[in-house]
């Protein structure tokens, strides 16, 4: 995990004087604590992760039906729906949203390594292939299948992707995370003999983050 404030711009400002005496290996630890901290007040990852997670394919797009959609549709797409009806389904979910999203600057956040696989209700799995995936995730976590992807009601669609502000992190996100682990690093000493107060350090963290929340 990369920290969203890094040592060098720790270290650059007032707070020098706390990590004077820290080895790379333990500032790096409280800055990534410090992360965490503020990770955890937003409830919502902001550092560059990789994780997996699991959906239901609930809900149909009325537009989608097989049967009622007279639209026209390119070859993956023509392909995808025959299949499904060759196979008896045609009720196919088509969407999934993940809950990992950029919740401001989403030029600054980066998806990647998606992969998507499905757990069909009645039996069998499947990884689905980029030909099947059409488009995602976007600055909403919203991934579109490929119209007539197997996908019936009530099947798992497991997601493995990474993602967080790889391109670069917000100057604020900095901000607070350098205040949460300056706070860290004062509880840990003696409030009384510094001039950096944790209580105040803490409550500008929250501050900050307070436009980050979920």
């Amino acid at each position: 995990m990369v920290p969203l404030c890094s040592a060098a711009q720790f270290k650059s400002g007032a707070f020098a004087d706390l990590v004077s005496g820290y080895s790379a290996q333990a500032l790096n630890d409280v800055l990534l604590e410090g992360t965490r901290l503020c990770e955890e007040e937003c409830g919502r990852r902001l550092a560059p992760f990789t994780m997996t997670e699991t959906h239901m394919a609930l809900g149909i797009n009325p537009d989608e039906y097989a049967e009622n959609a007279n639209m026209p549709m390119d070859i993956q797409g023509t392909l995808g729906m025959s299949y499904a009806s060759a196979l008896g389904g045609t009720s196919l979910v088509s969407h999934v949203w993940l809950n990992e999203l950029p919740p401001r600057y989403p030029e600054m956040w980066a998806y990647s390594g998606v992969t998507v696989t499905v757990t069909r209700s009645y039996g069998g799995s499947q990884i689905l292939g980029p030909g099947q995936i059409l488009s995602g995730p976007d600055d909403t976590g919203h991934i579109r299948f490929t119209l007539g992807t197997f996908v019936p009601v009530g099947s798992g669609i497991q997601v493995r992707y990474s993602g967080g502000y790889v391109i670069a992190v917000p100057a604020s996100l900095v901000r607070a995370s350098k205040f949460m682990s300056a706070y860290v690093i004062v509880r840990e000493l003696d409030p009384e003999d510094t001039a950096h107060d944790p209580d105040l350090l803490r409550e500008d963290a929250i501050t900050i983050l307070d436009k980050w929340q979920r």
